[in-house]
């Protein structure tokens, strides 16, 4: 295994059905209670010590997290944090109130971590404990860190109590485990994971999955004709830069992709000649986030052995400054011919994407999905608790806001097209890299982007708003939120996308 790769071990889950009583809580170092607002009065026998609990919920604090807590009398002293829910919760209310019960348990050992619903009908406990266990999956991972003093103890084990039914969890460890390897890689420093290591990662990954690898150098990407992911490239030192493509295919080898996810990986972004200045650039190692999240996509799929092929293209390089970086009117030449008049350096992420996209475009997939980090125009205008949407199929938008509903992912979309153009329309190439003043820049970018995918093809274009939002977001504890994996995998499992008519 690569060396900047977690190498920690999966936190084990038992579940137990019927009351939960002192045998089940004997190993629970802290019990995660939650209720309804309203507990019917025979939900308190299910539980040890109800009296004292019921007694507590009466004087509970109904907006804090946790409501109440007390200590049980066995031998453990379990913790109990209690939280309590309104039932018509969205799903996004339901896995914030999930990260915000897990952050309680910070306060001492967590060891082994009791989850228990109770007062619900069997299906809204089910949703409640999958909501649950995923925040515990993500609290319980800790991301890169290199210091002397070693970590406080995390969530070892989960202990999922007082079941009406036993629980179906492939699904949530699959996406916990491709959300937590997009937010481990964003958040290594750019010093580990520079363009080289990036690759030589996926390459890793591949060989461990069973994942075809091939690795597009920029001698080979110059044969291609690939001008504008070059033009970024050319400002490193060396020709680390590369484009990556993975290949799933749980059939036949030749199987052409169903899925095609695309992700920008700009592994360190200093705006290039057009520097930007210290605040803007300070996380810019996360600039590569949407490959991240396209890579964390496939170990999804891939964990679950979802019958679909499914390829993976990670444009993955620098933004440098220096005297071979690309320039302001530089005019290039992309992968599908089409001509560029380079406006601001910093608007780097759609150049790399170009190209990336056209390479995909030429396999024919079903749908390309791609991801990045785009532009602070869509922080703007949705902050960052959405991401921004843009599809050349708008037919689709109830479809795709659904999916961000369902699995508390949530998108926004927003209009691409030929009237945007207007505002890219260039005197001496086919089209400008962005507008020198213009509103709206996340929308022209995803205009600029649809004139490198075919018309042919459905697409979808995550501009990630919500990549990093403080303190969290939904049941991610973290800053770096990992935004997009959860997401693709409702728009598969739940909308059916890759069914959906062309």
């Amino acid at each position: 295994m690569h060396a900047l790769l977690p190498n920690a071990g999966e936190i084990r889950i038992a579940q137990h059905s019927g009351r939960i009583d002192s045998k089940a809580l004997e190993p629970v170092d802290q019990l995660l209670l939650l209720l309804p607002e309203r507990v019917p009065a025979a939900a308190w026998k299910q539980l040890p010590q109800g009296a004292k609990l019921q007694a507590l919920m009466r004087r509970r604090l109904p907006d804090a997290v946790p409501a109440f807590q007390t200590r049980l009398g066995n031998k453990r002293q379990t913790l109990v944090l209690a939280a309590t829910t309104a039932r018509d919760a969205t799903r996004f209310e339901r896995l914030t109130l999930a990260r915000k019960l897990v952050a309680a348990t910070a306060g001492e050992k967590a060891g082994c971590l009791g989850v228990a619903a109770v007062g619900f009908d069997a299906d809204a406990q089910a949703e409640w404990m999958q909501d649950l266990s995923s925040a515990a999956l993500a609290a319980g991972f800790a991301l890169p860190a290199f210091r002397e003093k070693p970590r406080p103890e995390r969530i070892r084990s989960l202990r999922l109590v007082g079941l009406t039914d036993k629980l179906d969890l492939e699904r949530a460890r699959a996406e916990a485990n491709g959300n937590n390897l997009a937010r481990w890689l964003t958040a290594l420093p750019p010093n580990k994971l520079d363009a080289v290591a990036y690759a030589e990662i996926a390459k890793d990954l591949a060989g461990r999955h069973g994942w075809e690898f091939k690795k597009l150098t920029p001698r080979e990407l110059g044969k291609l004709g690939a001008g504008a992911f070059l033009a970024v490239a050319q400002g490193n030192d060396d020709d680390s830069a590369s484009i990556v493509r993975l290949r799933y295919r749980p059939g036949k080898k030749a199987d052409k992709a169903a899925l095609s996810l695309v992700g920008k990986g700009i592994v360190f972004d200093t705006g290039g000649t057009n520097l930007k200045p210290f605040e803007s650039m300070l996380e810019m190692h996360g600039d590569m986030q949407g490959s991240a999240v396209a890579l964390g996509t496939l170990l999804a799929i891939s964990e679950l052995k979802l019958p679909v092929a499914v390829d993976a293209w990670l444009a993955i390089t620098e933004n440098r400054s220096g005297p071979r970086a690309y320039k302001s009117q530089d005019v290039v030449t992309a992968a599908n011919g089409k001509t560029i008049q380079t406006i601001h350096t910093d608007a780097e992420g759609r150049m790399a994407l170009a190209d990336t996209l056209v390479f995909a475009c030429r396999d024919q997939p079903g749908v390309i999905i791609d991801y990045a980090t785009l532009t602070g125009a869509a922080v703007g205008a949705i902050t960052t608790r959405y991401a921004a949407l843009f599809t050349n199929r708008p037919d689709w938008h109830p479809r795709l806001k659904r999916a961000g509903q369902a699995c508390g992912e949530r998108v926004w979309p927003f209009p691409i097209g030929k009237e945007f153009l207007s505002s890219l329309k260039s005197d001496v190439a086919d089209i400008k890299q962005c507008a020198v003043k213009s509103p709206g820049d996340h929308i022209l970018a995803g205009s600029f982007l649809a004139e490198f995918v075919n018309e042919a093809t459905p697409w979808i274009h995550i501009d990630l708003a919500a990549s990093n939002h403080q303190g969290g977001l939904a049941h991610i504890p973290t800053d770096v939120t990992g935004f997009g994996v959860r997401y693709t995998l409702s728009l598969v499992l739940d909308e059916k996308i890759l069914e959906a008519p062309a």
